[in-house]
């Protein structure tokens, strides 16, 4: 059942169950927020979603109230939008940095668009901060907690989107540290490196280790750099067929955004489809087919005489110990024509059902 009220001015229709700020959203009313992710349960800690609600004391959190029949919500008066100027200064005040590499991870601009929204510069606001980085020795996450703005972000998306409850808050106010069991390494721990608190940090206090490796090599990605490419494709690895962004620059592969639109994932990765993409462009991968000649040795060859080798190998089995002694083992790593070729070559060529795929080990 659709209920009504009034959004700036504007009457609007919800559904039960539904926040201001997800009404507001529905109806192209963009209220800021930092410590909000769609996949995760509101939290209302960051409070820039801040909106007047008529007949309350007080502005309210959008993202935890509750919309109901007859409320009347502006989303940006003069005072609300001195308020969220503040809040950011304070925020923003602690950080080291605010313009950070895209590459560090999907969300990981959003407290600097918020900075470039609201034109602040400079802060007023001085003192002590907050957040001590973490010297982690693993391939794929930065722990860069000098950016770190206690959204708790990445607590959450690693309790309620992966159940793994790798890393979770010690110690309040200044004090705060996002942390592991035992304040230990991320190796040591329960994480599976999914890559999710990275993709999901408004900061860049997680960042991609492997993406910024490429932002300090010869490509030499600044900051601000606007020609990173986004390709959408499915992740190859196994058969849920996960939605991801290959981001691209100079047509070489910089890195792996989870897309939070893939009908499959909603933003979800595991491991492999966050960060195993190095053999793509390898220097070690081949280019060209090779054959074992009389020598013992492997050979360049046309592909003409590989597929023939190839060939005369398959028939040769066959004819000597039948069509069981065949049995296919496809890539995680090729595309999808290709794995279903692979088992139309076992299943079709053969007459058997041997075939598997490396990614169901």
């Amino acid at each position: 059942m659709k209920h009504k009220m009034e959004i700036d001015g504007v009457e609007v229709a919800f559904s039960e169950g539904e926040t201001i700020l997800e009404v507001a959203q529905c109806h192209q009313t963009e209220i800021p927020t930092l410590c909000y992710d769609p996949r995760l349960e509101p939290f209302g800690g960051c409070r820039l979603c801040i909106v007047e609600l008529e007949g309350a004391r007080n502005p309210v959190a959008s993202c935890t109230t509750e919309a109901t029949p007859g409320m009347v919500v502006r989303t940006a008066t003069d005072t609300i939008e001195a308020y969220r100027k503040t809040l950011l200064e304070m925020v923003i005040s602690e950080n080291r940095e605010v313009d950070v590499s895209p590459l560090r991870g999907y969300a990981s601009g959003e407290l600097t668009d918020l900075r470039d929204r609201y034109g602040l510069n400079d802060t007023r606001i001085t003192g002590a901060t907050s957040g001590i980085s973490k010297t982690d020795e693993n391939p794929f996450i930065l722990r860069d907690y000098e950016l770190c703005i206690s959204c708790y972000r990445c607590v959450r998306v690693c309790a309620e989107q992966e159940g793994d409850h790798a890393i979770n808050v010690m110690n309040r106010g200044f004090h705060t540290q996002i942390t592991t069991e035992f304040d230990g390494l991320l190796k040591d721990s329960a994480c599976t490196f999914c890559g999710q608190c990275i993709q999901t940090c408004p900061t860049g206090a997680l960042g991609d280790k492997k993406a910024l490796r490429h932002a300090a090599s010869e490509l030499q990605i600044p900051s601000t750099e606007p020609d990173i490419e986004k390709t959408r494709t499915i992740c190859p690895y196994c058969g849920v067929g996960c939605s991801v962004d290959i981001l691209t620059k100079n047509e070489k592969i910089v890195g792996i955004h989870p897309a939070m639109d893939g009908p499959a994932n909603e933003g979800a990765l595991c491991v492999k489809g966050q960060f195993a993409y190095d053999f793509v462009q390898h220097s070690d991968r081949l280019t060209t087919p090779l054959v074992r000649g009389d020598d013992g040795e492997l050979h360049e060859a046309t592909w003409e005489a590989a597929l023939d080798r190839a060939a005369e190998g398959y028939r040769k089995v066959h004819a000597e110990h039948g069509r069981h002694s065949i049995y296919g083992i496809a890539s995680g790593r090729a595309p999808s024509e290709a794995a279903y070729l692979m088992q139309k070559f076992i299943r079709a060529g053969f007459g058997t059902n041997y075939i598997d795929n490396c990614s169901r080990a």
